[in-house]
Protein backbone atom coordinates (compact mmCIF):
# COMPACT_ATOMS: atom_id res chain seq x y z
CA UNK A 1 0.00 0.00 0.00
CA UNK A 2 1.45 3.42 -0.94
CA UNK A 3 2.84 5.34 2.05
CA UNK A 4 2.10 9.06 2.37
CA UNK A 5 5.00 11.36 3.21
CA UNK A 6 3.71 14.10 5.52
CA UNK A 7 4.90 17.61 6.25
CA UNK A 8 6.91 17.16 9.46
CA UNK A 9 6.65 19.27 12.61
CA UNK A 10 10.23 20.43 13.08
CA UNK A 11 9.52 22.15 16.39
CA UNK A 12 6.80 21.90 19.06
CA UNK A 13 5.23 25.20 17.94
CA UNK A 14 5.46 24.74 14.16
CA UNK A 15 2.10 24.86 12.36
CA UNK A 16 3.23 25.37 8.77
CA UNK A 17 6.40 25.84 6.77
CA UNK A 18 7.84 26.36 3.32
CA UNK A 19 8.82 23.34 1.24
CA UNK A 20 12.02 24.96 0.00
CA UNK A 21 13.54 22.20 -2.11
CA UNK A 22 13.07 18.60 -3.18
CA UNK A 23 16.29 16.56 -3.21
CA UNK A 24 14.62 13.59 -4.91
CA UNK A 25 12.55 13.15 -8.08
CA UNK A 26 9.56 10.99 -8.93
CA UNK A 27 10.67 7.44 -9.65
CA UNK A 28 13.82 7.72 -7.53
CA UNK A 29 14.52 4.98 -4.98
CA UNK A 30 15.25 6.07 -1.41
CA UNK A 31 16.35 4.31 1.74
CA UNK A 32 15.51 5.07 5.33
CA UNK A 33 17.67 7.99 6.45
CA UNK A 34 18.15 9.51 2.98
CA UNK A 35 17.68 13.29 2.83
CA UNK A 36 14.69 13.92 0.59
CA UNK A 37 13.74 17.59 1.09
CA UNK A 38 14.56 20.89 2.77
CA UNK A 39 11.91 22.67 4.86
CA UNK A 40 12.10 26.32 5.89
CA UNK A 41 10.61 27.35 9.22
CA UNK A 42 10.54 30.89 10.56
CA UNK A 43 14.08 30.44 11.87
CA UNK A 44 15.99 27.83 9.91
CA UNK A 45 16.22 25.49 6.95
CA UNK A 46 15.95 21.87 8.07
CA UNK A 47 16.62 18.63 6.21
CA UNK A 48 13.92 15.96 6.06
CA UNK A 49 14.87 12.28 6.09
CA UNK A 50 12.98 9.37 4.56
CA UNK A 51 11.54 7.13 7.26
CA UNK A 52 10.86 4.12 5.02
CA UNK A 53 12.47 2.51 2.02
CA UNK A 54 10.76 2.69 -1.37
CA UNK A 55 10.30 4.66 -4.56
CA UNK A 56 9.06 8.24 -4.77
CA UNK A 57 5.77 7.71 -6.59
CA UNK A 58 4.37 11.23 -6.71
CA UNK A 59 5.39 14.66 -5.43
CA UNK A 60 2.22 16.46 -4.33
CA UNK A 61 3.66 19.80 -3.21
CA UNK A 62 6.11 21.56 -5.54
CA UNK A 63 9.35 23.10 -4.32
CA UNK A 64 9.00 26.71 -3.20
CA UNK A 65 5.48 26.31 -1.81
CA UNK A 66 4.85 28.36 1.33
CA UNK A 67 2.28 27.79 4.06
CA UNK A 68 2.29 23.99 3.91
CA UNK A 69 0.42 22.75 6.97
CA UNK A 70 2.05 20.26 9.34
CA UNK A 71 0.89 16.64 8.69
CA UNK A 72 -0.47 17.43 5.21
CA UNK A 73 0.63 15.06 2.43
CA UNK A 74 3.60 16.30 0.43
CA UNK A 75 4.54 13.12 -1.48
CA UNK A 76 3.74 9.40 -1.91
CA UNK A 77 6.24 6.57 -1.35
CA UNK A 78 5.72 3.26 -3.18
CA UNK A 79 6.81 -0.15 -1.95
CA UNK A 80 8.02 -3.08 -4.06
CA UNK A 81 5.58 -3.98 -6.83
CA UNK A 82 3.43 -0.89 -6.32
CA UNK A 83 2.77 1.59 -9.11
CA UNK A 84 1.76 5.20 -9.10
CA UNK A 85 -1.21 4.53 -11.38
CA UNK A 86 -3.62 3.74 -8.58
CA UNK A 87 -2.58 6.46 -6.20
CA UNK A 88 -5.45 8.38 -4.70
CA UNK A 89 -4.81 11.26 -2.38
CA UNK A 90 -6.84 13.51 -0.18
CA UNK A 91 -7.29 17.19 -0.87
CA UNK A 92 -4.19 19.19 -1.63
CA UNK A 93 -2.57 20.74 1.44
CA UNK A 94 -3.42 24.29 2.32
CA UNK A 95 -0.46 25.94 0.67
CA UNK A 96 0.28 29.16 -1.08
CA UNK A 97 2.94 29.65 -3.73
CA UNK A 98 5.89 31.87 -2.92
CA UNK A 99 5.43 35.44 -4.03
CA UNK A 100 7.34 36.40 -7.15
CA UNK A 101 9.62 39.43 -6.69
CA UNK A 102 7.97 41.36 -9.50
CA UNK A 103 4.58 40.86 -7.82
CA UNK A 104 5.69 42.38 -4.54
CA UNK A 105 4.21 45.82 -5.10
CA UNK A 106 1.05 46.55 -3.12
CA UNK A 107 -1.78 47.69 -5.41
CA UNK A 108 -4.03 50.60 -4.63
CA UNK A 109 -6.98 49.62 -2.40
CA UNK A 110 -9.79 47.97 -4.35
CA UNK A 111 -13.28 46.77 -3.59
CA UNK A 112 -13.60 43.00 -3.30
CA UNK A 113 -16.87 41.54 -4.56
CA UNK A 114 -17.80 37.92 -3.93
CA UNK A 115 -21.12 36.05 -4.20
CA UNK A 116 -23.05 35.82 -0.94
CA UNK A 117 -23.60 32.27 0.36
CA UNK A 118 -26.92 30.56 -0.10
CA UNK A 119 -27.61 31.16 3.59
CA UNK A 120 -25.39 33.26 5.76
CA UNK A 121 -24.18 32.08 9.14
CA UNK A 122 -26.51 34.50 10.90
CA UNK A 123 -29.56 32.89 9.28
CA UNK A 124 -30.28 35.49 6.59
CA UNK A 125 -31.84 34.07 3.46
CA UNK A 126 -30.00 34.31 0.16
CA UNK A 127 -30.90 37.51 -1.64
CA UNK A 128 -28.51 37.00 -4.54
CA UNK A 129 -26.75 40.23 -3.53
CA UNK A 130 -22.99 40.58 -3.51
CA UNK A 131 -21.10 41.59 -0.40
CA UNK A 132 -18.71 44.48 -0.91
CA UNK A 133 -15.83 44.70 1.57
CA UNK A 134 -12.26 45.89 1.52
CA UNK A 135 -9.57 43.17 1.71
CA UNK A 136 -8.48 44.52 5.13
CA UNK A 137 -12.07 44.35 6.42
CA UNK A 138 -12.39 40.73 5.28
CA UNK A 139 -9.13 39.78 6.98
CA UNK A 140 -10.07 41.48 10.25
CA UNK A 141 -13.53 39.91 10.15
CA UNK A 142 -11.99 36.46 9.81
CA UNK A 143 -9.55 37.11 12.68
CA UNK A 144 -12.32 38.37 14.99
CA UNK A 145 -14.92 35.74 14.10
CA UNK A 146 -17.31 38.18 12.43
CA UNK A 147 -19.82 37.40 9.68
CA UNK A 148 -19.42 40.16 7.06
CA UNK A 149 -22.92 39.38 5.76
CA UNK A 150 -24.35 40.63 9.07
CA UNK A 151 -22.60 44.02 8.88
CA UNK A 152 -23.82 47.26 7.38
CA UNK A 153 -21.17 49.02 5.32
CA UNK A 154 -20.42 52.68 5.90
CA UNK A 155 -17.94 53.06 3.03
CA UNK A 156 -18.55 54.23 -0.54
CA UNK A 157 -21.57 52.47 -2.11
CA UNK A 158 -22.15 50.58 1.14
CA UNK A 159 -18.72 48.92 1.17
CA UNK A 160 -17.73 47.30 4.48
CA UNK A 161 -14.59 48.95 5.84
CA UNK A 162 -12.48 48.60 8.97
CA UNK A 163 -14.69 50.94 11.02
CA UNK A 164 -17.61 48.57 10.47
CA UNK A 165 -15.50 45.65 11.66
CA UNK A 166 -14.56 47.55 14.82
CA UNK A 167 -18.26 48.07 15.58
CA UNK A 168 -19.18 44.42 14.96
CA UNK A 169 -19.58 41.73 17.60
CA UNK A 170 -17.75 38.40 17.30
CA UNK A 171 -19.73 35.20 16.88
CA UNK A 172 -18.24 33.75 20.07
CA UNK A 173 -16.66 35.48 23.01
CA UNK A 174 -13.43 34.26 24.57
CA UNK A 175 -13.01 33.33 28.21
CA UNK A 176 -11.50 35.93 30.49
CA UNK A 177 -8.02 35.27 31.82
CA UNK A 178 -8.07 33.72 35.29
CA UNK A 179 -6.61 35.84 38.08
CA UNK A 180 -5.56 34.22 41.33
CA UNK A 181 -7.75 35.04 44.34
CA UNK A 182 -6.48 38.12 46.12
CA UNK A 183 -4.09 39.01 43.31
CA UNK A 184 -4.19 42.15 41.20
CA UNK A 185 -4.43 41.77 37.42
CA UNK A 186 -0.92 41.92 35.95
CA UNK A 187 -1.97 44.09 33.00
CA UNK A 188 -4.60 46.71 32.35
CA UNK A 189 -8.20 45.43 31.91
CA UNK A 190 -8.23 46.59 28.28
CA UNK A 191 -5.11 44.55 27.57
CA UNK A 192 -6.65 41.56 29.35
CA UNK A 193 -9.72 41.83 27.16
CA UNK A 194 -7.52 41.97 24.07
CA UNK A 195 -5.71 38.81 25.14
CA UNK A 196 -8.89 36.99 26.10
CA UNK A 197 -10.44 37.23 22.62
CA UNK A 198 -8.08 36.01 19.87
CA UNK A 199 -7.45 38.55 17.15
CA UNK A 200 -8.46 41.59 19.22
CA UNK A 201 -5.02 43.03 19.91
CA UNK A 202 -4.83 46.76 19.21
CA UNK A 203 -4.55 47.06 15.45
CA UNK A 204 -1.94 49.17 13.63
CA UNK A 205 -2.86 51.76 11.02
CA UNK A 206 -4.53 50.10 8.04
CA UNK A 207 -2.33 49.46 5.01
CA UNK A 208 -4.47 51.61 2.73
CA UNK A 209 -4.16 54.56 5.12
CA UNK A 210 -0.39 54.15 5.35
CA UNK A 211 -0.05 54.00 1.56
CA UNK A 212 -2.26 57.06 1.17
CA UNK A 213 0.40 59.12 2.99
CA UNK A 214 3.06 58.46 0.35
CA UNK A 215 3.13 59.18 -3.35
CA UNK A 216 3.08 56.07 -5.53
CA UNK A 217 6.50 55.30 -6.99
CA UNK A 218 8.41 56.77 -4.05
CA UNK A 219 8.75 53.44 -2.23
CA UNK A 220 9.32 49.72 -2.79
CA UNK A 221 7.37 47.06 -0.90
CA UNK A 222 9.45 44.17 0.48
CA UNK A 223 7.16 41.27 1.48
CA UNK A 224 7.62 39.96 5.02
CA UNK A 225 9.32 36.58 5.27
CA UNK A 226 8.41 34.03 7.94
CA UNK A 227 11.17 35.19 10.30
CA UNK A 228 10.04 38.81 10.23
CA UNK A 229 6.39 37.84 10.70
CA UNK A 230 7.30 35.71 13.72
CA UNK A 231 9.46 38.46 15.24
CA UNK A 232 6.65 40.99 14.79
CA UNK A 233 4.04 38.67 16.31
CA UNK A 234 6.16 37.75 19.33
CA UNK A 235 7.24 41.32 20.09
CA UNK A 236 3.66 42.60 19.95
CA UNK A 237 2.64 39.70 22.20
CA UNK A 238 5.46 40.58 24.59
CA UNK A 239 4.67 44.29 24.88
CA UNK A 240 0.90 43.75 25.13
CA UNK A 241 0.86 40.87 27.61
CA UNK A 242 4.03 41.39 29.70
CA UNK A 243 4.22 44.35 32.13
CA UNK A 244 7.82 45.48 31.56
CA UNK A 245 9.90 47.54 33.94
CA UNK A 246 13.59 48.39 33.69
CA UNK A 247 16.59 48.52 36.04
CA UNK A 248 19.98 49.93 35.02
CA UNK A 249 23.46 49.68 36.51
CA UNK A 250 26.99 50.73 35.52
CA UNK A 251 29.72 48.08 35.79
CA UNK A 252 33.44 48.76 35.93
CA UNK A 253 35.33 46.53 33.46
CA UNK A 254 38.99 47.17 34.23
CA UNK A 255 39.63 43.95 36.17
CA UNK A 256 37.60 41.92 33.68
CA UNK A 257 39.57 43.27 30.71
CA UNK A 258 42.86 42.54 32.44
CA UNK A 259 41.74 38.98 33.31
CA UNK A 260 40.55 38.41 29.74
CA UNK A 261 43.90 39.50 28.36
CA UNK A 262 45.84 37.18 30.71
CA UNK A 263 43.56 34.19 30.01
CA UNK A 264 43.69 34.66 26.24
CA UNK A 265 47.49 34.88 26.41
CA UNK A 266 47.57 31.44 28.09
CA UNK A 267 45.34 29.79 25.47
CA UNK A 268 46.94 27.23 23.12
CA UNK A 269 47.27 28.55 19.58
CA UNK A 270 45.12 25.76 18.16
CA UNK A 271 43.70 22.35 18.99
CA UNK A 272 40.77 21.24 21.14
CA UNK A 273 41.90 23.29 24.15
CA UNK A 274 42.20 26.59 22.25
CA UNK A 275 39.88 29.51 23.05
CA UNK A 276 39.60 33.26 22.66
CA UNK A 277 37.41 34.84 25.31
CA UNK A 278 35.21 37.85 24.56
CA UNK A 279 33.61 40.26 27.00
CA UNK A 280 30.27 38.70 26.04
CA UNK A 281 31.46 35.30 27.34
CA UNK A 282 32.06 36.87 30.76
CA UNK A 283 28.62 38.51 30.60
CA UNK A 284 26.93 35.15 29.90
CA UNK A 285 28.76 33.52 32.79
CA UNK A 286 28.10 36.43 35.17
CA UNK A 287 24.36 36.47 34.45
CA UNK A 288 24.09 32.70 34.90
CA UNK A 289 25.89 32.88 38.25
CA UNK A 290 23.69 35.81 39.27
CA UNK A 291 20.62 33.64 38.61
CA UNK A 292 22.23 30.85 40.63
CA UNK A 293 22.62 33.27 43.55
CA UNK A 294 19.10 34.72 43.09
CA UNK A 295 17.10 31.63 41.99
CA UNK A 296 13.70 33.27 42.45
CA UNK A 297 14.45 35.36 39.32
CA UNK A 298 15.06 32.20 37.26
CA UNK A 299 11.36 31.73 36.62
CA UNK A 300 8.59 31.88 34.01
CA UNK A 301 5.01 33.08 34.34
CA UNK A 302 2.09 30.81 33.44
CA UNK A 303 -1.59 31.37 34.25
CA UNK A 304 -1.63 28.29 36.50
CA UNK A 305 1.55 28.92 38.43
CA UNK A 306 5.16 30.06 38.47
CA UNK A 307 7.75 27.86 36.79
CA UNK A 308 10.82 27.76 39.04
CA UNK A 309 13.55 26.54 36.72
CA UNK A 310 16.11 24.04 38.03
CA UNK A 311 18.50 24.80 35.16
CA UNK A 312 20.04 28.07 34.06
CA UNK A 313 19.91 28.31 30.26
CA UNK A 314 20.96 31.65 28.79
CA UNK A 315 19.82 32.75 25.32
CA UNK A 316 22.05 35.18 23.45
CA UNK A 317 20.66 37.35 20.64
CA UNK A 318 22.60 36.94 17.37
CA UNK A 319 21.91 39.28 14.48
CA UNK A 320 21.33 37.55 11.14
CA UNK A 321 20.19 38.82 7.76
CA UNK A 322 16.54 39.76 8.06
CA UNK A 323 16.22 39.30 11.82
CA UNK A 324 17.83 37.53 14.74
CA UNK A 325 18.23 34.19 16.48
CA UNK A 326 18.60 33.58 20.20
CA UNK A 327 20.69 30.40 20.54
CA UNK A 328 20.77 29.03 24.07
CA UNK A 329 23.78 28.11 26.23
CA UNK A 330 22.44 25.28 28.39
CA UNK A 331 23.67 24.89 31.99
CA UNK A 332 25.64 28.12 31.56
CA UNK A 333 26.41 28.33 35.29
CA UNK A 334 28.16 24.94 35.19
CA UNK A 335 30.36 25.63 32.16
CA UNK A 336 33.78 27.23 32.11
CA UNK A 337 34.41 30.48 30.29
CA UNK A 338 36.29 28.65 27.54
CA UNK A 339 33.41 26.18 27.08
CA UNK A 340 30.92 29.04 26.84
CA UNK A 341 33.18 30.87 24.39
CA UNK A 342 33.66 27.94 22.00
CA UNK A 343 30.01 26.90 22.16
CA UNK A 344 28.82 30.46 21.52
CA UNK A 345 31.09 30.82 18.48
CA UNK A 346 29.71 27.59 17.02
CA UNK A 347 26.08 28.54 17.69
CA UNK A 348 26.51 32.05 16.28
CA UNK A 349 28.15 30.76 13.08
CA UNK A 350 25.36 28.25 12.48
CA UNK A 351 22.72 30.84 13.37
CA UNK A 352 24.02 33.17 10.65
CA UNK A 353 23.94 30.24 8.22
CA UNK A 354 20.40 29.37 9.46
CA UNK A 355 21.52 25.87 10.33
CA UNK A 356 20.43 25.77 13.98
CA UNK A 357 18.09 23.01 15.12
CA UNK A 358 14.95 24.13 17.01
CA UNK A 359 16.15 22.79 20.37
CA UNK A 360 19.24 25.00 20.04
CA UNK A 361 17.27 28.27 20.01
CA UNK A 362 14.00 27.45 21.79
CA UNK A 363 13.45 27.56 25.53
CA UNK A 364 16.00 29.14 27.83
CA UNK A 365 15.30 30.87 31.13
CA UNK A 366 16.70 34.35 30.35
CA UNK A 367 18.46 36.11 27.52
CA UNK A 368 21.09 38.72 26.67
CA UNK A 369 21.09 41.38 23.95
CA UNK A 370 24.49 43.03 23.51
CA UNK A 371 24.77 46.08 21.24
CA UNK A 372 28.05 47.28 22.70
CA UNK A 373 29.96 46.37 19.54
CA UNK A 374 27.82 48.94 17.69
CA UNK A 375 28.78 51.71 20.10
CA UNK A 376 25.36 51.82 21.79
CA UNK A 377 25.74 53.18 25.33
CA UNK A 378 22.46 51.83 26.77
CA UNK A 379 19.02 50.64 25.66
CA UNK A 380 15.94 48.77 26.88
CA UNK A 381 15.38 45.32 25.39
CA UNK A 382 11.98 43.68 24.83
CA UNK A 383 11.48 40.47 26.83
CA UNK A 384 11.53 37.30 24.73
CA UNK A 385 8.54 35.15 25.86
CA UNK A 386 8.42 32.97 27.87
CA UNK A 387 11.42 34.51 29.64
CA UNK A 388 10.89 36.86 32.60
CA UNK A 389 14.09 38.86 32.07
CA UNK A 390 16.45 40.07 29.37
CA UNK A 391 19.73 41.91 29.92
CA UNK A 392 20.56 44.76 27.51
CA UNK A 393 24.32 45.40 27.38
CA UNK A 394 25.92 48.62 26.15
CA UNK A 395 29.44 49.50 25.08
CA UNK A 396 32.42 49.57 27.40
CA UNK A 397 33.85 53.09 27.35
CA UNK A 398 36.29 55.18 29.33
CA UNK A 399 34.59 57.56 31.74
CA UNK A 400 35.63 59.81 34.60
CA UNK A 401 34.47 58.24 37.86
CA UNK A 402 34.77 59.41 41.47
CA UNK A 403 36.55 56.93 43.78
CA UNK A 404 36.99 57.90 47.45
CA UNK A 405 36.66 61.56 46.58
CA UNK A 406 39.11 61.46 43.66
CA UNK A 407 38.50 61.32 39.92
CA UNK A 408 39.75 58.31 38.01
CA UNK A 409 39.46 57.15 34.41
CA UNK A 410 37.71 53.79 34.30
CA UNK A 411 36.19 51.57 31.61
CA UNK A 412 32.48 51.44 32.35
CA UNK A 413 29.62 49.44 30.83
CA UNK A 414 25.92 50.25 31.24
CA UNK A 415 23.48 47.33 31.53
CA UNK A 416 19.69 47.41 31.74
CA UNK A 417 17.59 44.50 32.98
CA UNK A 418 14.05 44.30 31.55
CA UNK A 419 11.78 42.45 33.98
CA UNK A 420 8.34 40.84 33.79
CA UNK A 421 6.68 42.40 36.85
CA UNK A 422 4.42 39.37 37.26
CA UNK A 423 7.51 37.28 38.03
CA UNK A 424 10.28 39.64 39.11
CA UNK A 425 9.49 42.48 41.48
CA UNK A 426 11.71 45.54 41.85
CA UNK A 427 13.77 44.28 44.79
CA UNK A 428 14.24 40.86 43.22
CA UNK A 429 15.42 42.39 39.95
CA UNK A 430 17.76 44.71 41.85
CA UNK A 431 19.27 41.73 43.69
CA UNK A 432 19.86 39.89 40.41
CA UNK A 433 21.49 42.95 38.83
CA UNK A 434 23.68 43.48 41.93
CA UNK A 435 24.84 39.85 41.80
CA UNK A 436 25.62 40.19 38.09
CA UNK A 437 27.61 43.39 38.72
CA UNK A 438 29.61 41.76 41.51
CA UNK A 439 30.83 39.02 39.16
CA UNK A 440 31.64 41.46 36.33
CA UNK A 441 33.69 43.68 38.63
CA UNK A 442 35.46 40.78 40.40
CA UNK A 443 35.81 38.25 37.55
CA UNK A 444 38.14 35.89 39.45
CA UNK A 445 34.97 34.69 41.24
CA UNK A 446 33.79 33.21 37.95
CA UNK A 447 36.77 30.85 37.91
CA UNK A 448 36.00 29.01 41.16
Amino acid sequence: MPTPILMPALSPTMEEGKLAKWLVTEGQKVRSGDIIAEIETDKATMEVEAVDEGTVGKILVPAGTEGVKVNSQIAILLGDGESSGGITTGPAPAAKPAARPEAAAVPAPVTAAVPAPAKSTNGHADTGARIFASPLARRLAKERGLDVASLKGSGPNGRIVRADIDKGRPKTQGTAMPVAEGARPSVAPAALAAVAVPGTFPQPMADDKVLALYEQGTYDVVPHDNMRKTIARRLVESKVTIPHFYLSVDCRLDQLLAARERLNARSPKDGPGAYKLSVNDFIIKALSLGLRDVPAANATWTSQGMLRHKRIDVGVAVSVEGGLFTPVIRHADLKTLSEISNEMKDLAARARAKKLKPHEYQGGTTSISNLGMFGIKNFDAVINPPHATILAVGAGEERAVAVHGKLEVATMMSCTLSCDHRVVDGALGANLLAAFKSYIEDPVRMLV
